[in-house]
């Protein structure tokens, strides 16, 4: 094919095959723990309402992509943010530009499929109850993930508007809203923070012993508390979550004490590291997002898109 392809959003959606997506990131992941995937940090460019992220990468196999993507307060609903882009994705042998997507699907079941295998790979075998805190896109787009692979396991979410909340649970059919995060989050064997928090949603004392923390929001703040992160094990997609400053790394692990250590989630899926040691401990899992993971699912919807015939090419 030549020329560029280019995929609206219905378009790159429909071609995101959440399986093929969940394979493609835990390959990307674990090349990114072996040193295989070449991604530097993210930059960003910041205007008076929100920034402009910058985010190139190389997996081999997978291909040469880069996105970019704005992070924009909502100045209509009061602590929300709006993640919107693009993703180019490129031929690695020649440079050539192959197609335009959508980053704001793209990123949603990319983020999904990277918080799915740490709960896979780090909570107790046969969680009993899960929460899901949040009700924005990132939210739903993990609850679509999880009612997919694993719709029987109750799920409890929880957020700031009712409407929301009880939509989002509309999309898992074994989800129930719940009255607060507390509510939620008690109990639980797993939680997925999904939030545009700018201070943490959850609390150390609300943790059952054993309990796995996703936490995959958190760009203009701190989504996790620091009781939670000083007593879990920690993972990460890249060792530049907890060694660059934000908006590369995260804030929740900017200046962790000395032995304090974190692993990479890719050298779990791997099996060159146990991850969680027993079942009382708590582990988690802090994303910042990775140039890694949007290569992996950009490969994806490329390959769908050009088996179904789907998007209109142009030259560019």
């Amino acid at each position: 094919m030549s020329g560029v392809l280019v995929l609206d959003r219905a378009q790159t959606r429909a071609a995101l095959d959440p399986h093929r997506v969940m394979d493609a990131v835990a390959r990307a992941l674990i090349a990114v723990s072996r040193g295989e995937a070449s991604a530097p940090p993210r930059v960003a460019a910041r205007a008076p309402g929100g920034l402009l992220g910058v985010m190139p990468g190389y997996v081999p196999g997978l291909g040469l992509a880069a996105k970019l993507v704005s992070v924009f307060v909502d100045p209509a609903q009061a602590g929300r943010s709006s993640h919107r882009g693009i993703v180019a994705l490129f031929d690695p042998e020649d440079g050539r530009p192959l197609a335009l997507l959508d980053a704001e699907s793209l990123t949603g079941i990319r983020t999904a499929a990277a918080a799915t295998h740490s709960a896979l790979a780090l909570a107790v075998p046969r969680p009993g109850r899960i929460a899901v805190l949040g009700a924005g896109a990132q939210a739903r787009a993990q609850l679509a993930l999880l009612a997919l692979l694993d719709p029987t396991t109750p799920v409890a979410v929880a957020g700031r508007d009712p409407r929301r909340v009880s939509a989002a649970a509309g999309l898992h059919p074994a989800a129930e809203p719940a009255s607060s995060a507390e509510t939620a989050v008690r109990g639980a064997d797993v939680v997925f923070c999904c939030t545009g928090a700018v201070r943490p949603v959850i609390r150390r004392d609300w943790l059952a012993p054993g309990t796995h923390v996703s936490s995959v929001g958190g760009s203009h703040g701190p989504e996790v508390d620091p009781d939670t992160v000083r007593d879990a094990l920690l993972f990460t997609e890249w060792p530049g979550a907890h060694t660059a400053v934000p908006p590369a790394g995260a804030h929740e692990l900017q200046d962790l004490p000395e032995g304090k250590t974190v692993t990479l989630l890719g050298s779990v899926l791997a099996g060159t590291h146990p991850g969680r040691r027993d079942e009382t401990g708590l582990t988690l899992f802090k994303s910042t997002g990775h140039a890694a993971l949007d290569v992996a699912a950009a490969h994806v919807a490329h390959a769908v898109a050009v088996r179904e015939g789907w998007g209109t090419t142009v030259d560019l």
